[in-house]
Order: C-alpha cells, then structure tokens, then sequence
C-alpha cells in the first residue's frame, strides 16, 4: 500500500514539475535557486513519503514542503554574508518572463512574504483557500484577509505606477 503512494507521489511531481519550478522561480528569481528548491524539494518528499496521513492530500502536502524550501532558501541567503570586497562573487542569472507581467510581478515582490505565498498559490496554482490555509499552516479566515488585503495592496501600486 506505502509502495503504491510513493508511486502516486512520483506520478505528480513528473506530471507538475513545470509549475513547481514557475513557483519556486517566483520567489527567488533564479534559474538554478528554483531549480535546486524544486529538487530539494523532491528529496524531501520522497525521503518522508511515509509522513504523509492523508493519502488524498499529495497536491497540498508537496506544495507546503515546496513553499517552505523556497523561503527557506531566501532566509538563507539573507544571512550570507559579503565577501571581503563588499561584492557578491556570483552575479545572479535573471531570467526574463513576460514583459507584461513583469511589472506585477515586481509589486507581487514587494508584498509580505506570507502575503506573496498566499497569492502565488491561489491565481498561478489555482489553489483553493482552504488548501492555502493547510500549506501555510493558517487559519481560513487568516488567508482570506491576508488576501484581501494583498489584492488591494497591489492593486494601489499598480494604479500608481501607471498614473
């Protein structure tokens, strides 16, 4: 039976493996910063499989463990220090989205992390709210405010930069 659900879980993450990486690129704005947090994250569910008890849960499970890895790596690099020039030695690769969207996502990055989570999961991976609160490990209430609140954040930045 535990054979058969690490199978399941293997089945979904080669299935969606191009939105995971779209939404670890969201927060890191690195080709090989998402692509490592998408690994990672493969490892650690097919490393604690066993841990999941809801069987039916795989799509949310696996997008809690991909959310937490990807902050988890920006924490990280938050804490890195300057080397002795005062100078990062690696230039980050920005890859170039859409020149539409470019702007929405430069004020979707400006939002509270846990506020980006939120948005990110809801309109780019379609999940509902009631999944958001079990990835983010919130309240439903606590996730519709937040998204409310972001909704209207954005959309006060993105009016004042076109104005």
């Amino acid at each position: 039976m535990r054979q058969d659900l690490y199978d399941r879980i293997v089945d979904y993450i080669v299935e969606n493996q191009d939105k995971f990486y779209r939404l670890a690129y969201s927060y890191v704005h690195n080709k090989e910063d998402a692509l490592d947090i998408v690994q990672s994250a493969v490892l650690k569910a097919l490393d604690h499989y066993q841990a999941l008890r809801d069987e039916n849960a795989v799509r949310t499970w696996f997008y809690r463990i991909l959310v937490n890895e990807s902050i988890g790596l920006i924490k990280q690099r938050k804490r890195e220090t300057l080397t002795e020039d005062g100078m990062d030695e690696d230039v980050p690769y920005y890859e170039t989205g859409y020149d539409s969207e470019d702007d929405l996502y430069d004020q979707l990055n400006c939002l509270e992390t846990d506020v980006q989570t939120i948005i990110k999961l809801r309109y780019f991976e379609e999940l509902s709210l009631k999944e958001i609160a079990y990835v983010t490990k919130s309240n439903l209430n606590t996730v519709k405010t937040k998204l409310y609140r972001g909704l209207k954040q954005l959309k006060q930045s993105i009016q004042e930069v076109e104005v």
